[in-house]
């Protein structure tokens, strides 16, 4: 599978979450200095900036991922359409994207052409790790559509 932006926190533990379930991992980062970083992760890393048609052309055809998680919608509708027109060329089946927003109607122009492409788009749901796991069963589910995260087991006993 191919992270974008997967030299963060949050890309942090979406590469740690796929690669304890079995996948192999190939994460981006605009930096060479996170390249080790990424391969202690465990993850192939690679350097692709994202507002450039030709390196994420370039990067997605290398990576040759069966599946592509893009973390990175709210930064525009540009690099979505790169990373969308590159997964089509290089044959890749299911993406799945974070989005900012708060309601289905209000999604960014970004998170909809996912959406509109046949991907999933995962709605914010005020729990990092909740967010990280729908968006794990997602991939490995090859879910299409809107998600909501629901909570975890835990925080529901907790609540009662």
């Amino acid at each position: 599978m191919f992270l974008t932006d997967g030299d963060g926190a949050v890309g942090r533990l979406l590469v740690a979450r796929f690669v304890v379930r079995g996948h192999r991992v190939t994460a981006t980062t605009t930096s060479e200095d996170m390249l080790d970083a990424l391969a202690r992760w465990g993850a192939r890393g690679m350097v692709m900036d994202g507002r450039d048609a030709v390196s994420v052309g370039v990067t997605v055809g290398a990576a040759r991922p069966d599946s592509i998680v893009h973390r990175t919608t709210a930064r525009g509708a540009a690099g979505t359409d790169h990373l969308l027109a590159a997964a089509q060329a290089a044959g890749v089946p299911h993406v799945v994207a974070w989005s900012d927003a708060t309601a289905p109607h209000r999604l960014s122009d970004a998170a909809r052409a996912v959406f509109e492409t046949g991907g999933a788009v995962v709605l914010p749901c005020g729990r990092l790790d909740a967010a990280v796991s729908a968006t794990v069963l997602a991939v490995e589910r090859r879910t299409k559509g809107l998600l909501r995260c629901a909570p975890h087991r835990a925080d529901e006993e907790a609540a009662r």
